[in-house]
């Protein structure tokens, strides 16, 4: 039986989103930004990287192709490979949305037909009731922020007033979402997980997508830095997604890094923890080794989102999909016959773009394995296709959304 696997570089958009205008994202583009500043040694960073960005991994694997296809351009500086291997394009999103939930849930088969709550971006972002109600229910003296902001800015700001007086910081983005900051040692790590969950349940009317705790450490503005232990509260998908049915059907299935707060552990067998691409590659690794026929192991490669997308370093952002690209062989080398590895995104987050949010764009699909035959697959209507694919590919009935590309 054959065995399934899917990787999403969080954020890795290919640009060409046709309603990208309709979210002020037009003309944003994930891959094509950073291969233009590499290009032109915008990127080059000394001890990190130079030069153009080299992917020769993934455009063996059709990246320049796709590029081609979803946005119109080859990538800057990036030449075409003399050959190419696997299934290869692009996928728009249906989802009403460039958030991190939507985009998971339309990968597993279940786009997100419905608008999600979202705050005030002028003013205070949350109610006089909310806060109210937060620090009634949630046993704390009040909160700071109240506002959108830059997760790394708004500890910086607020973090040393955060200890002093104990209230956690609480702020919003773009994004359909709730997030906690707080100092792990100074509010604990316990007391901030109970909060979320708290909070959680207060904005289950308002159709919050997340809640988020964000904690930190360290002593001053200069010294603070957010942990591993980030931890997101999601609602539930809207209807079983593709990880329902097949634990449903006698599988199991892997859930790598965040991937299983997403789906809000519906349909999760088991959830392996890592802390950054290089230990979400190695938990990888682990997990296709252990894997069982009619598996699915499924991992969230973060880092390109949340440390080097939101934080607009197109530097560190191209460093990470060079790092990346270079493990893609010890991924191949664990394939067994008739097993498949798919590599898509989730959204944009393009870190030359104004603002620090996601950004809509199509996103790439690269599809490979013994037995896969080299072809275009063009540009997928919907991301619910990947998860028909790995449906149809894994021998479970098709679901409602989307098509089979094998």
């Amino acid at each position: 039986m054959a065995r399934a696997f899917l990787f999403v570089l969080d954020s890795f958009g290919v640009g060409g989103a046709r309603d990208a205008a309709d979210y002020g994202d037009l003309g944003s583009n994930t891959l094509g930004h950073i291969a233009e500043f590499c290009a032109a040694g915008a990127a080059d960073q000394a001890g990190l990287r130079q030069g153009p960005l080299k992917l020769p991994n993934m455009t063996s694997l059709g990246l320049m192709d796709i590029a081609k296809m979803a946005s119109g351009n080859y990538p800057a500086g990036m030449p075409l490979p003399e050959r190419l291997f696997g299934l290869y394009g692009a996928a728009s999103e249906l989802s009403n949305g460039k958030d991190t939930p939507s985009g998971h849930w339309e990968i597993a088969g279940t786009p997100v037909m419905f608008n999600w709550g979202y705050f005030p971006t002028e003013g205070d972002a949350f109610s006089p009731k909310l806060v109210e109600a937060i620090c009634r229910d949630g046993e704390i003296p009040g909160i700071l922020g109240n506002c959108h902001a830059s997760g790394t800015e708004i500890i910086q700001r607020l973090g040393e007033e955060h200890i002093r007086t104990g209230k956690p910081i609480c702020y919003t983005s773009s994004d359909s979402v709730f997030q906690i900051a707080a100092h792990e040692r100074h509010f604990g790590l316990e007391r901030l997980i109970k909060l979320c969950q708290v909070v959680r349940g207060l904005l289950d009317p308002l159709n919050i997508g997340r809640v988020i705790a964000r904690p930190f450490v360290g002593e001053t503005a200069e010294t603070f830095e957010r942990t591993g232990n980030r931890r997101d509260f999601s609602v539930l998908p809207p209807e079983p997604t593709l990880l329902d049915r097949l634990v449903e059907a006698g599988r199991s299935v892997h859930a790598v890094g965040k991937v299983g707060d997403i789906f809000a552990h519906q349909g999760v067998s088991r959830v392996i923890k890592a802390n950054g691409n290089a230990a979400l590659t190695a938990a990888t690794l682990a997990a296709m080794d252990e894997a069982a026929d009619g598996d699915l192991v499924f991992t969230n490669f973060v880092d390109f989102d949340m440390i080097y997308g939101h934080r607009r370093d197109v530097a560190g952002y191209a460093a990470a999909l060079e790092a990346f690209d270079l493990c893609l062989p010890d991924f191949h080398r664990r394939l067994k016959p008739g097993d498949l590895v798919i590599l898509t995104a989730d959204h944009g987050c393009d870190p030359t773009w104004r603002g620090t949010d996601h950004t809509r764009e199509r996103v790439p699909i690269m599809a490979f394995g013994p037995g896969i035959r080299t072809r275009s697959i063009g540009v997928r209507s919907s991301f619910a296709d990947i998860g028909e694919t790995i449906a149809a590919h894994l021998g479970i009935a098709a679901g409602r959304h989307g098509w089979s590309f094998l």
